[in-house]
């Protein structure tokens, strides 16, 4: 007979803890999700999206690069990017957002698994209301409203999140991504 495995479980103050090496140390339920810092290509992305994003909604919106999607004591999770109402003050605690509408994880290949396979359905449990994976090799946005239910876009995203439509051209995010 085999011995047990034993998982260790940590918390959001455990975070604090990890060292400052250039990776992602998140959680999820208490298991800690590891994974390389972001390469040149990962970050263009993100900046084109910030950008878009932040030019076509306003002032009335923060879009951040990363952010963080509490749930304390045992998850934290860090998307891309992170949009959200601009009524929480810009010095308020992460645990202080209660209203998140897009969490954008642009797939590296340390991060494909976890990003499809738990963090998607993760931040919409956790209230996120919209989750877009980003493929930057196979050129596609995989949007999520609902866990487990998703849509595959290529070309054009219409988003509304509120009161404004914004769209994201996908051949202008990927332009000059080989």
């Amino acid at each position: 007979m085999g011995m047990a495995v034993s998982i260790p479980y940590y918390t959001v103050d455990d975070l604090d803890h990890f060292p400052d090496d250039g990776n992602r140390y998140e959680l999820l339920d208490g298991v800690l999700l590891v994974t390389p810092g972001p390469n040149q290509e990962h970050q263009v992305i993100a900046a084109r999206f910030i950008q878009l994003l932040g030019s076509a909604l306003g002032e009335g919106v923060l879009v951040v690069c990363p952010g963080v999607v509490p749930r304390e004591p045992k998850t934290q999770l860090e998307p891309d990017v992170l949009v959200y109402p601009a009524r929480y003050p810009v010095n308020a605690r992460w645990s202080q957002v209660t209203e998140h509408w897009l969490a954008v994880e642009i797939f590296s290949p340390g991060s494909r698994i976890y990003d499809r396979e738990f963090k998607r359905d993760a931040y919409l449990r956790l209230g996120v209301r919209e989750v877009w994976l980003v493929d930057a090799d196979e050129r596609f946005v995989e949007i999520s409203r609902a866990p487990g239910a998703s849509e595959h876009v290529t070309d054009v995203i219409i988003w509304r999140p509120a009161s404004v439509d914004v769209r994201v051209d996908l051949a202008d995010i990927f332009a000059g991504i080989e």
